[in-house]
């Protein structure tokens, strides 16, 4: 008899004697029989797993390779599941446990991979760690490990798609940026314009106000000099009065004419800012909308050049496929006919063509006799002092080669040429 003991990070499991089925024990101590039960532990410490899944394919057909770290552990409170823990790994190494895990989260995570876009697991991260956490924990759940935590920690692509996102993305905040400064400094110059006018209306005004002040001094004074002066002589008097009348008019064009000029600049400020607003519009966005316009027509250009280059190699295939049946057909008729009409011939005039051609080979026969003849040098003649001798006996042999030919003809043909030139 005594008692055995485990950690926290344990649970030990005794069957044997005295137990319809195995004790599960998290964490503390027992009375075990020596020889009739039996005591095994299982780990309950927190395994993490480096999740590993290599060139899986998107829903769009592009392969990413993605990096998750999961903490999980096999859970020791809910009774449940720690017997359904024993079950599964009980015996097993902690080394075994974890591969088993690691596996399973793999498969999640790579079925997961396969639902979504890149660009979604890319910039939602939070939605594809909660849609692996969640998947595993309901199938990790029935082998008694729960999964504490996951978390995507790398995505990595060989083909370049990540990357052509992240410039795609560069070249939209760069033209943003160049949109925003350009807006700003339209605004600021719309500002600028507007301080100017301001600061004109008001100078304006304060010309206006001292003028007005030289006006009613000049008024008063003259009222003044009208009184003082008033015994003076009425040329006198009209010569001041038409004085200070002309002076009067001539400040009053003044101030017209500044009025004029402050009106002009104004306009000229409002045609800076609509020459500035034309200058954005020309050199920023119409370039873009006429660069995209320019590169959708060459696009459909080129897809029309090839249609139409594959349409024109296809006719012409086509047509002299048809030149060559049309010349091989027209051939071989000639050729037919040709030679119908030579059977026909030869069939009608069998005896005479043979007879003629006989008659046109003979001589050749003779001159090919008498070839060896002729390229002789020398010849030596041995007579026994019967017959003729010389010239006369070679010649005399030659002939009577020559006259052998018709009977050999008349062996190899049929054909009796000396009979059939008499009939003729």
């Amino acid at each position: 008899m005594g008692f055995e003991t485990c950690g926290p990070n344990e649970a030990m499991v005794v069957s044997g004697a005295c137990h319809g089925k195995p004790s599960l024990i998290s964490g503390g101590r027992t009375f075990v029989w020596p020889g009739i039960q039996r005591v095994q532990k299982i780990n309950l410490n927190v395994m993490t797993l480096n999740v590993e899944s290599v060139k899986v394919y998107t829903v769009q057909g592009v392969p990413i390779s993605v990096t998750g770290i999961a903490q999980v552990k096999i859970q020791g409170q809910n009774m449940e599941m720690l017997h359904a823990a024993c079950e599964q790994f009980l015996g097993k190494s902690t080394r075994e446990v974890h591969q088993i895990a690691l596996e399973t989260l793999e498969g999640h995570q790579r079925a997961i991979m396969g639902t979504m876009t890149v660009e979604e697991i890319y910039q939602d991260r939070k939605k594809f760690s909660k849609s692996v956490f969640e998947v595993a924990s309901s199938d990790l759940v029935n082998m008694g490990i729960s999964v504490i935590s996951y978390t995507l920690k790398d995505i990595r692509d060989e083909e370049g798609y990540l990357l052509a996102l992240g410039m795609k993305r560069t070249a939209e905040v760069q033209t943003e940026a160049r949109i925003g400064k350009a807006k700003a400094k339209m605004e600021s110059g719309i500002k600028e314009a507007s301080a100017e006018e301001q600061e004109m209306k008001a100078k304006l005004a304060n010309d206006t106000e001292i003028a007005k002040s030289q006006r009613d001094y000049a008024l008063k004074k003259a009222g003044y000099d009208m009184e003082v002066n008033t015994k003076k002589a009425k040329s006198d008097l009209a010569y001041e009065l038409q004085a200070a009348i002309t002076k009067q008019k001539i400040k009053e064009e003044q101030m017209q004419i500044k009025v004029i000029e402050r009106t002009q600049q104004i306009e000229l400020q409002e045609q800076e800012i609509a020459r500035r607003e034309k200058e954005l519009e020309a050199t920023i966005r119409r370039p873009a909308e006429a660069e995209k316009y320019r590169t959708e027509k060459l696009a459909q250009a080129n897809c029309n050049r090839v249609i139409l280059e594959a349409e024109a190699e296809a006719e012409s295939i086509r047509m002299k496929g048809e030149a060559q049946a049309f010349a091989i057909e027209a051939k071989a008729k000639a050729e037919a006919e040709q030679m119908a009409k030579k059977a026909d011939a030869w069939k009608e005039y069998q005896e005479a063509a043979m007879i003629d051609m006989m008659l046109e080979t003979l001589p050749k026969v003779a001159a090919e006799i008498a070839a060896p003849l002729a390229s002789c040098k020398k010849v030596t003649m041995v007579s026994s002092g019967n017959g003729a001798v010389g010239a006369s006996k070679i010649t005399g042999e030659l002939l009577d080669i020559v006259c052998r030919l018709p009977k050999a003809m008349e062996e190899m043909t049929g054909i009796d040429i000396t009979k059939s030139l008499r009939a003729r």
